[in-house]
């Protein structure tokens, strides 16, 4: 039996490399046939800005091929399936094309929405390789800022503006931001509560307690359970009463909190806060 398995092994193996490469061969292909659409998405916008009857239709079809040369761009890097020379001139192209849209109808919200995903995008994509994207950020939020201008209550242009906001670190304002989307779609609440979470968090870093509590109590106070955000501000709130204010009724009343949304407390403090209950017994444990 010992030597069926032996012999069988080298199979096994065998079998497990060929399912990697065949993955590995279905993902290329859907690589491939996802530019090659966009390739189609961009030919076809072509087509529809040499036969607009139109400004209005033209600027619709420039705006089309432009999101087609964003998304083009934004794939083929992120899937590293084009060079450094050909993501640039697709993105130089994409932001001509956004901006011929927005000369031709100046006063559509979507055609700077656009124009501020592509720069967005650009910004997500050089921040993942650890490059300087400020200026694509400011870009960005230049172009989501026109489109609110134009449509006040473009819940997406709302969004994204909080998110540039937050990626260039001006949390204050991404709450702002944040906070006027949650008055449009209530469901978004959960950015304010990240947005709350990630300044006190700066505060925190740079021990100004006293700002940091409020921004966590906030935090808290607009979270809910099912909220996806990054950023958990029971921890360190409980970390600035337990070794700052020492709050410790604040600190037994937020743990209770915690326990009752089914939060995780760090054993270390669950630990001090148990030591403390300790200390206050009379001898003898009465």
């Amino acid at each position: 039996m010992d030597g069926f398995f032996t012999r069988a092994r080298p199979w096994g193996i065998a079998v497990v490399f060929a399912v990697v490469v065949l993955l590995a061969g279905c993902a290329r292909l859907y690589q491939s046939w996802y530019l090659s659409r966009c390739s189609s998405e961009i030919r076809k916008a072509s087509a529809a800005i040499d036969t607009a009857g139109s400004d209005l239709q033209r600027a619709a079809a420039f705006a089309d091929r432009g999101a087609a040369y964003a998304e083009k761009a934004r794939y083929g890097r992120a899937m590293k399936r084009i060079a450094g020379e050909e993501y640039e001139r697709l993105f130089a192209q994409a932001i001509h094309d956004h901006g011929q849209a927005i000369a031709l109808d100046p006063e559509n919200a979507e055609r700077y929405y656009a124009r501020g995903r592509a720069y967005f995008d650009r910004a997500a994509l050089d921040i993942l390789e650890n490059q300087k994207a400020v200026s694509y950020l400011t870009s960005a939020r230049a172009d989501f800022s026109k489109a609110l201008e134009k449509h006040h209550q473009h819940a997406m242009a709302l969004d994204m503006l909080g998110l540039t906001d937050a990626s260039l670190a001006d949390w204050t304002q991404a709450i702002v931001d944040f906070e006027r989307e949650a008055t449009l779609d209530p469901r978004m609440g959960y950015r304010v509560s990240d947005a709350y979470c990630n300044r006190g968090s700066v505060y925190l870093k740079e021990r100004k307690f006293d700002l940091a509590v409020p921004d966590f109590r906030q935090a808290i106070a607009t979270r809910s359970k099912a909220d996806p955000c990054e950023c958990e501000p029971y921890n360190s709130l409980l970390a600035i009463y337990l070794t700052q204010t020492q709050d410790y009724d604040q600190a037994r009343a937020l743990v209770a909190r915690a326990k009752a949304s089914g939060v995780w407390i760090a054993p270390e403090y669950l630990d001090q806060l148990k030591k403390l209950g300790d200390d206050r017994k009379p001898a003898g444990g009465k």
